[in-house]
């Protein structure tokens, strides 16, 4: 099934891995790692996983949670006092987590150059007004999320948030995947591939209405794939989209989670931990993206509109474009696939769900 993809020109390069009982049994690549299909992906190649990246920032502060250290009901500005400006003063950190905290965007005209600022795109975001009454509503934010969750890191701990991914998740279990990828892996990276004028069209993905929320939520600042093939993307801690890594990398953080918090004697979470990490905290129609999704803290939950597991203790993160990560407590299963040509929209990508399906199929 993965080489039927490249077969049927959907592929370019990609990437299919997955774990059970913490131990790897599916481990694919394949594929070429440009457009101009001039470089074969390699075991070791890294790519963009756009907003999968948000399954580790959300990672990161269960681990603060689990520590003792952050309070998920407490204000938001207990910890980063800048935040009380325009009467955020008693948002919970909690809302941060579930997209129900109405900073899904930023009204100032802001650039990329802002969001590769960390403290100015911080500071920009701890003076929003938020677009609707915290906690009555979701909507997905969709580049906020990760300074908002960021800030608290690194509020907290004194680290970046890719700093502290690093020193504490992914060096620890050996997993290469990276916010704010270090000059010296660029050599490794994929383009990232958008889709071409005829595949939007036959898809029928319509622009977002002018105004609209969604229009400034992926607007402000314009937002195109290409940008993810710069070194000053690549570079940058963008804990909300610019995570680099291989389905490898990502099944193997997830397979962390799968397994009860503790894989091959590194342990990040307990049970009770990641239980409440994905307890139900918002299903209604998503103010931006338009349909329904499930979320915990931080985590997209497997539902009807995302069925990734036959099973009901499964969650993770997609990404734009196709890349999914998830784990499965109840089967003790991680799964990843991670690709370099992007389909359109944000939904209606089967890829990822025909190997998830295959996987389950064949256990």
């Amino acid at each position: 099934m993965f080489a039927a993809s490249f077969d049927a020109g959907r592929e370019v390069g990609a990437s299919f891995a997955a774990t059970i009982g913490g131990r790897l049994v599916v481990d694919l690549w394949g594929g070429h790692a440009d457009a101009a299909r001039t470089r074969p992906w390699r075991r070791d190649t890294i790519v963009n996983v756009f907003s999968t990246t948000k399954a580790m920032t959300a990672l990161c502060a269960h681990l603060l949670v689990d520590r003792g250290l952050l309070d998920l009901d407490a204000p938001v500005a207990r910890y980063w006092p800048e935040f009380a400006a325009a009467g955020k003063e008693a948002l919970p950190v909690r809302m941060l987590l579930c997209h129900t905290a109405g900073l899904a965007a930023v009204r100032p005209r802001i650039s990329l150059e802002t969001i590769y600022d960390w403290d100015r795109y911080a500071a920009v975001i701890a003076a929003e007004t938020p677009w609707w009454e915290p906690g009555t509503a979701n909507g997905y934010h969709a580049l906020t999320f990760g300074h908002l969750v960021g800030e608290l890191i690194r509020r907290i701990s004194g680290k970046s948030m890719g700093r502290f991914l690093r020193d504490e998740v992914t060096g620890p279990l050996g997993a290469d995947f990276h916010v704010g990828l270090d000059a010296a892996e660029e050599g490794r990276c994929a383009e990232m591939i958008a889709p071409t004028a005829a595949e939007e069209a036959a898809a029928g993905v319509p622009d977002p209405a002018p105004g609209s929320l969604r229009a400034k939520v992926f607007g402000n600042p314009p937002l195109h794939p290409r940008q993810a093939n710069t070194s000053a993307w690549r570079r940058a801690e963008i804990p909300a989209a610019n995570g680099h890594g291989n389905a490898r990398s990502v099944a193997r953080v997830m397979a962390a989670l799968a397994c009860g918090g503790i894989l091959d004697g590194v342990r990040l979470l307990d049970a009770a931990s990641i239980a409440r990490a994905i307890e139900p905290q918002a299903y209604d129609r998503d103010l931006v993206l338009g349909f329904k999704l499930k979320w915990g803290l931080g985590f997209m939950l497997t539902s009807d509109e995302l069925p990734v597991s036959p099973n009901p203790r499964a969650f993770g993160h997609g990404g734009w474009g196709g890349s999914l990560g998830f784990a499965d407590l109840d089967a003790s299963v991680s799964w990843a696939y991670v690709m370099n040509k992007m389909t359109p929209g944000t939904a209606g990508d089967t890829r990822g769900g025909a190997l998830m399906a295959a996987l389950y199929g064949a256990l």
